[in-house]
């Protein structure tokens, strides 16, 4: 070939590279840009990791994050312009308490109001296993609520949670004080092998049905009977699954310290991560003792024990009024609590132990300044509706009784139902453990709303307010925190936790449980004297991609998942 042929085909060569080229070209700029359902614009993209903000646009296509940058150009259905608002990651309560009261009001707007996007339940009791006797000793409750538990089991329980649909996501440890009661009742009795090894299949049950995890509340009978080898044997059942050991601590005041070498046992022993519920130092002979409990828990983890915690951020708690009573008070269950109360002679010797300081039971009496840190929240009984929000010395003196009198009567009037804010705690305590690297945030109460069944109640403010106070308070007032770091605390960490792979970070595949509102006013405005009124700020909250927040207004779409555990196994 001479140099005019080689010439020639050369071009030739080129000028069909240029046609190729121009082919592809135009194929590539006919290709269809993808669509997305939604398209988040102009946001400061808060990721949940603890990283700085960026800016960003987020599309969302079947309920996940499909893409994350310019998206200015795509097509979508919808758009939403979050112009100087924060775009984050939707809020995990870690402790939630709202088994029962998201079959009342499934949208639990006192939830979403907050932020929250995904609640994990199940304190020590939980929804299920259930038998016959339990619902019986427990029927004051179901009442109260109108519910009528057609579930034993968590499959059951939650097949109910998926047919009604829910405002937000859920996820539930099986209670050991549960397994007990169904195996041992009320009884202050230790399980013979036989009888422990069917608790531990019980567990064994609730794990491949979807929970998440064990979870002890210690302080609350028949709870506190158990023995720690019988938590260890039913810590190892759930390890198996992956599962998590999650805590109401045998005591959180004079005994703090062992306590948590108790769970820290249960966890070495066990096998499994250790998550401590609510971590606190109560009663005022204990105030300023945060530092030792934070230096245990750093030691623990620095010997390669997996434990963590998790806060509400106030300074008061909120649980049974009945916890006051010393625990072999409660031995048989509520009916022979109230009538050993009733008993002149067992009333003497309950008041005697209440008033002796004790480091074997958490002695809440000794705890408290007086009768005036206990705030009288939610009962049952009619006749007494008009406590609720009344302080324990208000309704001494309305009824003209010493306080532990008034307690004791209380209890028996109510049934052992009544729930009540306690002030036991110092603020510098609480805004230490805040700061932990290692804590993150549980609301701690059942989700509610001001209006029906649940507005009648006078719950804790924390009910409405934890996360916003939070942002509120520790965030844009006192600057004990950043921000990306208080929504690492309210996303990746509690994600990272409970083995939500797919949750709690802004990035793409996740499920788009997201949040957008404009963290210069966002603020609670639940107090303890008004407590059912919903945070304010929240512009946008979507669960699974499905805005239940819109504009700022609730919109009673029910897009939340029943979140089951690592164990999970599916029907076939």
């Amino acid at each position: 070939m001479n140099a005019s042929q080689t010439k020639s085909r050369t071009g030739r060569l080129q000028s069909v590279v240029v046609v190729l080229c121009a082919m592809f070209l135009s194929m590539a700029w006919a290709r269809p840009m993808p669509h997305y359902d939604l398209v988040i614009i102009n946001g400061h993209i808060i990721d949940g990791t603890g990283s700085p903000w960026y800016s960003g646009d987020i599309g969302i296509r079947d309920g996940r994050v499909a893409a994350i940058g310019n998206l200015r150009a795509a097509p979508r259905t919808r758009t939403i312009d979050a112009k100087g608002k924060v775009v984050a990651p939707g809020f995990i309560d870690m402790l939630g308490q709202s088994e029962l009261t998201i079959l009342v009001e499934p949208r639990v707007p006192s939830k979403i109001y907050q932020g929250i996007t995904t609640e994990i339940t199940g304190e020590g009791g939980s929804a299920a296993p259930l038998n016959d006797t339990i619902i019986q000793a427990d029927r004051a409750t179901y009442d109260h609520y109108h519910v009528q538990p057609g579930w034993r089991t968590f499959k059951e329980y939650f097949a109910e949670l998926e047919k009604q649909g829910i405002g937000i996501n859920l996820a539930s440890y099986v209670g050991a004080t549960q397994v007990r009661r169904v195996v041992l009742g009320d009884d202050n009795v230790q399980p013979t092998p036989e009888q422990l090894q069917t608790m531990k299949q019980l567990v064994d049950q609730a794990m491949r049905e979807g929970a998440v995890g064990v979870s002890t509340s210690l302080e609350y009978a028949p709870a506190p009977y158990a023995k720690t080898e019988e938590l260890i044997a039913l810590a190892s059942e759930a390890a198996k699954y992956g599962g998590i050991y999650a805590t109401h601590m045998r005591n959180e005041s004079d005994s703090v310290l062992e306590a948590i070498d108790e769970a820290i046992r249960i966890g070495k022993e066990g096998g499994i991560p250790v998550e401590i519920w609510h971590i606190k130092v109560a009663g005022k002979e204990n105030w300023g003792r945060m530092p030792e409990v934070v230096a245990k828990i750093n030691a623990a983890r620095a010997s390669g024990v997996d434990v963590s915690a998790n806060t509400y951020a106030y300074t008061a708690w909120f649980n049974s009024l009945s916890a006051f009573v010393p625990q072999w008070a409660h031995d048989g269950g509520d009916a022979k609590l109230i009538a050993r109360l009733a008993d002149p002679a067992t009333r003497a010797r309950i008041r005697k132990d209440m008033e002796t300081p004790s480091k074997e039971w958490d002695n809440e009496w000794q705890e408290i300044p007086g009768p005036e840190s206990v705030l009288i929240g939610v009962v049952q009984s009619p006749k007494l509706l008009s406590l609720q929000g009344k302080t324990l010395a208000e309704v001494a003196k309305i009824w003209g009784k010493d306080p532990m009198d008034a307690l004791f009567d209380l209890l028996i009037e109510d049934k052992a139902f009544t729930s009540v804010a306690v002030f036991g705690m110092s603020e510098p305590d609480v805004a230490l453990a805040l700061q932990q690297p290692w804590v993150s945030i549980d609301n701690d109460s059942s989700g509610s709303s001001p209006d029906g069944i649940l507005g009648q109640e006078h719950p804790h403010p924390r009910a409405y307010g934890t996360f916003p106070r939070i942002l509120r308070k520790y965030v844009r007032e006192e600057k004990g925190l950043t921000l990306e770091d208080a929504i690492r605390k309210f996303s990746a960490l509690p994600a990272q936790r409970m083995r939500l792979t797919d949750r709690g970070v802004l990035k793409e595949g996740m499920w788009a449980d997201i949040v957008i509102f404009d963290p210069a006013t966002i603020h609670d405005v639940a107090t303890f004297e008004n407590p059912n009124q919903l945070s304010q700020g929240m512009d946008y909250v979507l669960v699974n991609g499905t805005p239940v927040i819109d504009g700022g207004k609730m919109t009673g779409a029910r897009p939340g998942k029943v979140l089951r555990g690592t164990g999970y196994m599916a029907p076939m």
